[in-house]
């Protein structure tokens, strides 16, 4: 069974792909690498991937909000499963670069449902986030809340994804899983992301930023523990069986948070980071910046329910692997 597997280059893509090839399963992956990031990290990802796994695993460089480009890029190649990882991520970056979200998020995201329509395909899993929750102050976060007030144009798109997979799995029955996503970190991991930067500013011996005064407090996920989650629910498609699923989709739907379900203050992670570098950060403290939230932690209850998804890694084992990966990719 090979998969197909969007956004390849990215952080969670790489590390999907690499779990999905390990346990012998073929992946076609897919990336524009676009430069919102290091693009050398992103290359050197699939270095790894290409060296260990050979032809298992197959690179295109494609973009997937153009049509004709990814039917074309796709022809004559087989694939059962679609894991839809890649998007344009970050919410402070939507405030700026708008259309870039409506073009990658919404369109790609159309594109992908076409193409899981046309195949036809067994399974889309694809990335939603916890952004989508925005406003909602009752927590832990629940797949029941409603999430119809976004606080950024980036949790919109993720949300509106949700709309048009609903859509999908009504009038074509595409079987999918939709995961919101709770702050992923670890190995690997991208360097726009609180948990790198403030690990690049401490080596630098360089001031950190500390939004939201540095009361804020997060669901931190480590990489493994999400790549488990979705090879979880990518191994379960949802049945066509006219049952309410998670999420509330009579549909071949679901939808589920997928975090650590603990809700960590900012102010304890930076202290991790700062006895994992062996340094004291020098703190700025900074108000909300827009589209923010003050606090996220997730329900896991529905996805442990169906699938037996249970994160085993605290952030206190999780930072420092990250920081040691950090040190050695680095050299600091």
């Amino acid at each position: 069974m090979t998969i197909l597997v969007t956004g390849a280059a990215g952080f969670i893509g790489f590390h999907l792909s690499k779990r999905l090839l390990e346990r012998g399963t073929p992946v076609i992956g897919i990336d524009v690498l676009s430069d919102y990031y290091s693009v050398t990290l992103k290359r050197d990802r699939l270095a790894l991937l290409q060296g260990k796994h050979g032809d298992s695993f197959r690179f295109l460089q494609v973009d997937f909000a153009d049509a004709p480009a990814l039917a074309q890029a796709l022809d004559g190649l087989d694939f059962e499963r679609i894991v839809h990882l890649g998007a344009q991520a970050g919410v402070r970056y939507s405030l700026d670069h708008p259309l870039v979200y409506a073009q990658a998020n919404l369109l790609g995201h159309l594109n992908l449902l076409e193409l899981a329509r046309h195949r036809p395909t067994a399974h889309l899993v694809y990335a939603s986030s916890s952004s989508v929750y925005g406003g909602n102050t009752n927590l832990p976060f629940r797949v029941e809340d409603r999430v119809d007030h976004p606080l950024s144009l980036y949790a919109a798109t993720k949300k509106a994804d949700e709309l048009m997979s609903e859509t999908y799995a009504h009038l074509y029955r595409v079987p999918q899983t939709g995961l919101r996503f709770f702050t992923v970190y670890g190995p690997w991991g991208r360097p726009d992301m609180a948990m790198w930067l403030f690990v690049k500013a401490i080596f630098a011996r360089e001031p950190i930023q500390v939004f939201g005064e540095g009361n804020m407090r997060r669901d931190f996920t480590y990489i493994d523990d999400i790549v488990t989650g979705v090879v979880a629910a990518l191994d379960n498609p949802p049945p066509d069986d006219g049952q309410e699923k998670a999420g509330g989709s009579l549909a071949p739907h679901r939808l589920y948070n997928i975090g650590n379900s603990r809700s960590e203050e900012l102010s304890r992670m930076i202290g991790l980071l700062e006895q994992a570098c062996g340094r004291t950060a020098e703190k700025i403290l900074l108000p909300m910046q827009p589209g923010d939230v003050r606090d996220t932690f997730a329900d896991i209850s529905a996805i442990q329910r169906d699938l037996g998804f249970a994160p085993t890694t605290a952030i206190d084992e999780g930072v420092p692997r990250f920081v040691d990966w950090y040190r050695a990719y680095h050299g600091v």
